[in-house]
């Protein structure tokens, strides 16, 4: 099936609630985040043992296994901008296709992520052709790691800012609740298939 690319600015998903999957970014407290994060990757789990685990249900719909697989490097990548965050510079972070680790800091000192091109990433990985298993146990791994990243992180830092490459600015509060949102949004997906 041909691949449809997402061009989206997801961060709307801040200031409402999405419609599609009922996320509200109010009613989650920075504490939740990391139990919710955990459950969401539960249902993603539980639609991995589906039989049609690798079928896109149509065109322009991951199959539960793409979705998978994006939300482990979504994971990785959150695991890598908290840090970023946390720190205000430059972190080693995950070996992804199409993911550019590197950061620049402004004059104010608050730290930019280059901009990560999901569709690329998902093109050049082949999410559609990776073994179920492996992406499981990755998707586990790298959700346990991110929950107790965000769960490590103290209150005196919740407000610290960092910005998107179209100049969107986060604070380590609001980041919690956009990557939430991603894993809460993809679990919907693959439940309503």
């Amino acid at each position: 099936m041909p691949f449809v690319p997402d061009a989206k600015d997801w961060t709307w998903v801040l200031e409402r609630t999405c419609a599609d999957c009922g996320f509200d970014p109010d009613a989650i407290a920075f504490t939740a985040v990391p139990g919710s994060a955990r459950d969401s990757v539960t249902r993603l789990l539980a639609a991995l043992e589906r039989p049609d685990a690798r079928v896109r249900p149509d065109d322009s719909t991951w199959s539960a296994l793409e979705y998978a697989a994006h939300v482990r490097d979504v994971c990785r990548i959150f695991t890598h901008r908290l840090d970023i965050a946390r720190t205000g510079g430059p972190r080693p972070g995950p070996v992804i296709a199409a993911y550019d680790t590197a950061v620049t800091v402004g004059d104010k000192g608050i730290p930019m992520f280059a901009n990560w091109d999901q569709d690329a990433t998902a093109l050049a990985e082949n999410y559609g052709a990776s073994e179920t298993a492996t992406v499981a146990a990755e998707l586990a791994a790298a959700v346990d790691v991110v929950a107790g990243a965000f769960a490590a992180v103290p209150d005196d830092e919740h407000d610290r800012a960092a910005l998107r490459s179209n100049g969107s600015a986060f604070t380590i509060d609001s980041m919690a609740r956009y990557f939430l949102h991603d894993l809460v949004h993809h679990a919907h997906d693959v439940e309503r298939g």
